[in-house]
């Protein structure tokens, strides 16, 4: 049974801080699916889990578009993703996206995953980030796992 969780983001800050709740519970081997048109803060949920995951402040945080992939070091590492450029599935797994799933301790997080969508494992978590005016967002999120949508759910409450 997956899932699902919405939120309204109302300005940049606070998809920030959903990133960051969420960043702050991930596990090892975590894999986080991002949709959502250009400037809907695929990014900026990406700089708040780099943050949740203990990724220095002063280490910047920028969208992996012409590099592909960025590897940030938190408590865990984070595998940061842009499918935007890729052709296809083919195309996330000749990165070498089985080795990092398989790299105990590491986090991935790929932006524009619909664009490579069978390469996404089964049981990741999707975000698809959506404009719902001029700086709001509307957030959903969709995990195979229901206890740790309610955890997310939880952490998100306090905030």
């Amino acid at each position: 049974m997956t899932a699902r969780l919405e939120r309204i983001s109302r300005s940049p800050d606070q998809t920030f801080a959903l990133g960051q709740a969420l960043g702050s519970m991930l596990r090892s081997g975590d894999f986080l699916a991002l949709t959502g048109p250009l400037g809907s803060g695929k990014t900026q949920l990406v700089k708040g889990l780099a943050a949740g995951l203990g990724v220095p402040p002063a280490e910047p945080v920028v969208s992996p578009t012409f590099v592909l992939i960025r590897e940030y070091v938190g408590r865990l590492k984070l595998y940061h993703i842009d499918a935007y450029r890729l052709h296809g599935p083919a195309d996330l797994l000749s990165l070498g996206l089985d080795e990092l799933i398989a790299e105990p301790g590491a986090v991935i997080a790929v932006e524009w995953a619909d664009r490579a969508a069978a390469a996404i494992p089964a049981g990741a978590c999707w975000i698809d980030l959506a404009h719902a005016g001029a700086t709001s967002r509307r957030i959903r999120l969709r995990w195979p796992s229901p206890a740790r949508s309610a955890c997310l759910h939880a952490l998100l409450a306090h905030r």
